[in-house]
């Protein structure tokens, strides 16, 4: 290699964490890499808001606990499954999806990272009150 050759290096940091109305997520891959990569915790009876996603694609596995995984095509069109530890869910952009904890429970999510990820989700229904919002 050369002198002018940068030599990737293993990068180490804390995970961000944010408290969400129905538990907490963990971020420990934001996107610099070309992937969103998190840990989502929610609590038994707590619902994430019925959304779907404009470009954002996602996967979704079940590490503990139980969940409903409603989807379909739009709001009046879902279908309901139930999710177990190592059950894992590829939702591509535009499919309307909510994910209602049965029990505690704890899911990795990866999902594609094109810019404004972040702010890519129109929350259709949200019992915490952030319907029709792109806020966390």
């Amino acid at each position: 290699m050369s002198a002018t050759t940068a030599v990737p290096r293993a990068e180490f940091f804390v995970a961000a964490t944010q408290h969400k109305p129905w538990g907490r997520e963990s971020l420990f891959a934001a996107g610099e890499q070309g992937y969103v990569g998190k840990l989502i915790e929610v609590g038994a009876g707590q619902s994430l808001s019925l959304q779907l996603h404009l470009e954002k694609d996602e996967t979704i596995s079940v590490i503990s606990g139980a969940a409903t995984f409603e989807h379909g095509p739009a709001e009046d069109q879902l279908t309901a499954r139930t999710l177990r530890p190592g059950d894992t869910v590829h939702i591509p952009a535009t499919v309307v999806h909510r994910i209602t904890a049965l029990t505690d429970l704890l899911f990795a999510e990866a999902s594609t990272a094109a810019p404004g990820w972040r702010e890519d989700v129109v929350r259709l229904a949200d019992r915490y009150g952030r319907t029709g919002t792109t806020h966390p």
